[in-house]
């Protein structure tokens, strides 16, 4: 056994997943309860009327590919949050463990330990410099009923990659002791920065990766974790059997074939261009006193009236994100990058304030 499924919750460990009616495309489905006929407005390949494949083949083989992974070591789900939501149920018993995050980042990781009934530890980033990981404070905080440690890079929402010697350093650390989620829903927008390559040096190591941001399918839902394969096999246990759609299973086949990998690599560039773009022209508003560099599809603004830059985004018929009630960003708001036409736009409206 994998050292770190000792890590899991006993009762999941043992736990006997739902099984499902079986999976057998070249026979009449006559197994399964489902209503017959197509409807009409049906437009999907597989059919509404027809429960999905469960962890379906051939889209967990195309997005095993994509990362440079083995089949074993991809679980889809409905997005990023799924994954977070499913490794805090597996390893932290309610009423007794732990996350720890690195504040300010990602909500959800404290909205599923809340759900679950697990405590947070917090080890800020440190805003001096540039929002790094404090790795020594992540390692001082670790205690016995932490069992997941939660990073985010690029963090959300700070746009910054943690620094990979930083991130080795909690990897060490934890070996043995936590279990350790990089999110890297951003990672496109950062070329060459991923962990994947180090899934196999350390099996308490577990990436989430997402078709939300780069591939455009925020609508879909859908997301995968990349970890050993026998996490991966424990939180398949757990997943509900038909938790991908038939239209979201196939939105994914077709944004990772060859004209939609070939699309999503152009918008990316587009919008790191107009990224650069847009920052240098944020940091000439009189209210804008800094611009934080990003690795991300968004940027990191501190202003000198937040309250009025947002008020005129909206008046321009344009949303930001206000993010002052976060800790170390009570001046900020995050700026998602769009088409150049909208990028436009918002600047035109901010300089109205």
């Amino acid at each position: 056994m994998n050292d770190v499924l000792a890590l899991a919750r006993p009762e999941i460990r043992a736990l006997k997943p739902y099984s499902h009616a079986a999976w057998e495309p070249g026979l009449v489905r006559l197994h399964a309860n489902e209503n017959p006929w197509r409807d009409e407005s049906d437009s999907t390949g597989a059919g509404l009327n027809r429960y999905p494949e469960p962890q379906p083949a051939e889209l967990v083989a195309r997005i095993a590919g994509l990362y440079g992974v083995e089949p074993a070591r991809v679980l889809v789900g409905r997005g990023s949050d799924e994954g977070i939501d499913l490794l805090v149920r597996a390893f932290c018993a309610a009423g007794r463990d732990r996350i720890l995050v690195c504040p300010p980042t990602f909500g959800m990781y404290r909205v599923a330990a809340s759900i679950q009934g697990a405590g947070v530890v917090e080890v800020p980033l440190d805003r001096a410099r540039g929002f790094a990981l404090d790795a020594t404070g992540v390692a001082s905080a670790w205690s016995p009923g932490v069992k997941i440690v939660f990073l985010c890079s690029p963090n959300n929402p700070t746009g910054n990659l943690l620094d990979p010697a930083a991130v080795g350093q909690v990897l060490e650390a934890c070996s043995g002791r936590a279990l350790v989620v990089v999110d890297e829903a951003y990672a496109e927008f950062a070329p060459g920065a991923s962990l994947v390559p180090w899934l196999s040096r350390y099996p308490h190591l577990v990436i989430l990766r997402t078709l939300s941001k780069a591939y455009g399918l925020a609508g879909a839902r859908l997301g995968a974790v990349l970890g050993a394969p026998e996490v991966i096999e424990l939180l398949r246990r757990m997943i509900p059997p038909y938790a991908l759609t038939v239209p979201t299973i196939e939105a994914g086949l077709a944004a990772l074939g060859p004209a939609g990998l070939e699309r999503c690599r152009a918008r990316v560039d587009t919008l790191i261009e107009e990224r650069g773009r847009l920052a240098t022209a944020l940091a000439t508003l009189p209210l804008v006193e800094k611009i934080w560099p990003s690795d991300a599809n968004f940027l990191l603004v501190e202003c000198a009236d937040a309250g009025r830059l947002l008020a005129a985004g909206i008046r321009g018929g344009l949303l930001v994100r206000d993010v002052r009630s976060q800790p170390g960003l009570d001046r900020c708001l995050r700026v998602t990058v769009g088409t150049p036409a909208e990028n436009a736009r918002l600047l035109a409206s901010l300089e109205s304030a």
